[in-house]
């Protein structure tokens, strides 16, 4: 047996040094580049309202509509439960927090539209309804039951419609800021039809000016969404994912991505009896999505379903089922926002979220108390923690739990579901 022969010793600080010196400029692009989740509560949908419809007492209209149709479709436990396909037991947790949601907050994150549902006006006539719909904005926020997330879409930035969505976005807050108001903190425009990273620079750069012109500063910045509705965006001419991209370019004012159900699958030569959220080709765009906005911080909106809950009790009921069955089905792949397009499909919004995390809860808080003994022995890992955090959190957030039931079966909080989400550990004492 030979003995190993001597060698120099490494040097480990210097190696660790040097490392630190080679890998300077990828540290700082991974955490500037990749932030984590965010912060802030994600709605649970978006409610899209024509600019020209949009008046001081929609939202409360679209609560009581609402509540008209459960009222009308589904008036007590038993029909709520087939109406949604749900379990006798859990109809019967579900409604009653479906009637409390509505009536006071039904629509948690609003956008005024002056796109594809408001169609091609004069400009004296968009600057008007510009104008209108600020001011009603301002008196909707003056109610209870207030959305807790509002804003605006806007045209494109195609050189067609660019200019009109400049005098769009300056009609809109200068009529904000009448008489010494401000917009609302957050205020979201929503981008759509982009086809390049080019265009989210370009809408970085538009809100910069109009925060200088207006005065704005945190929390009134002016945060934007683009809308994935162009193939373009999935895959470029040069075969990247440009969608990355644009998360990219969007410099941390870019908050959200919505998918765009029908333009985008009539864009990919889907016919239009077959355009669905389910339709594979809607699927490979919003896997894409997922993994251009992971650890970014942006979050994700699935899009609508335009088979509307209207007409005699079987259509509404029917509709009602395909909504509910869309909403769990990108509730289960990661998509925990969509878009609503009528009244009634807040029920069906609602019963099928809170069944989701209600169905769920039990487990949840027994994995959540298992995880906290478990990491203490260095048995369970932090994204497993994270996971369950974040699911606990959503639950709380939209109405479908209240902490005094987290509290009861796990002795957590929010604050420390908080801590355990963005931090990925148990807080001490748990």
């Amino acid at each position: 047996m030979t003995n190993r022969p001597h060698t120099r010793p490494v040097e480990l600080d210097m190696l660790a040094a040097d490392l630190d010196e080679l890998l300077a400029v990828s540290d700082a692009q991974l955490a500037t580049d990749y932030p984590g989740e965010s912060y802030g509560r994600q709605p649970v949908h978006t409610a899209y309202v024509a600019a020209h419809r949009f008046a001081p007492d929609t939202v409360r209209l679209w609560g009581s509509q609402a509540i008209a149709a459960m009222d009308e479709f589904a008036k007590d436990t038993t029909e709520f439960a087939t109406a949604f396909g749900l379990r006798p037991e859990v109809a019967e947790q579900v409604r009653p927090l479906v009637l409390a949601k509505l009536d006071a907050e039904p629509i948690e994150d609003i956008r005024i539209d002056f796109e594809d549902g408001y169609g091609t006006r004069s400009d004296e006539t968009e600057d008007s309804h510009a104008r209108a719909a600020a001011r009603s904005l301002l008196f909707v926020l003056g109610e209870d039951g207030a959305p807790p997330i509002v804003g605006i879409r806007c045209k494109s930035l195609e050189s067609k419609t660019r200019r009109r969505a400049i005098k769009t976005i300056d009609a809109f807050l200068d009529a904000l800021c009448e008489n010494g108001g401000k917009p609302p903190p957050g205020l979201l425009i929503t981008l759509p039809k982009v086809t390049s990273a080019d265009q989210v620079s370009a809408m970085n750069l538009l809100c910069q000016r109009f925060e200088s012109a207006y005065g704005l500063v945190y929390p009134r910045r002016l945060p934007f969404e683009i809308q994935v509705e162009m193939p373009q965006l999935i895959v470029g001419a040069d075969g990247a994912a440009t969608i990355a991209r644009c998360v990219h370019a969007g410099r941390h004012r870019l908050v959200g991505l919505h998918f765009g159900t029908y333009d985008y699958s009539a864009a990919v030569g889907v016919s239009a009896d077959h355009q669905s959220l389910e339709h594979p080709s809607a699927d490979y765009a919003k896997s894409v999505m997922q993994v251009a906005v992971a650890g970014t911080g942006v979050a994700l909106s699935d899009g609508s379903s335009n088979v509307l809950p209207v007409g005699s009790k079987e259509q509404v009921i029917a509709a009602w089922q395909l909504h509910a069955g869309l909403v769990r089905r990108s509730l289960e792949r990661g998509f925990y926002q969509g878009w609503d397009l009528h009244p009634a499909q807040l029920v069906s919004r609602y019963a099928a979220s809170y069944a989701f995390y209600r169905q769920g809860f039990g487990g949840a808080c027994d994995r959540l108390r298992s995880y906290a003994e478990r990491s203490a022995a260095g048995l369970e890992e932090p994204a497993t923690g994270r996971a369950l955090a974040g699911y606990l959190s959503r639950a709380l957030n939209c109405g479908a739990v209240t902490e005094v039931e987290l509290k009861a079966q796990t002795g957590w909080d929010q604050d420390k579901l908080r801590h355990l989400r963005f931090r990925g550990t148990v807080p001490s004492p748990w």
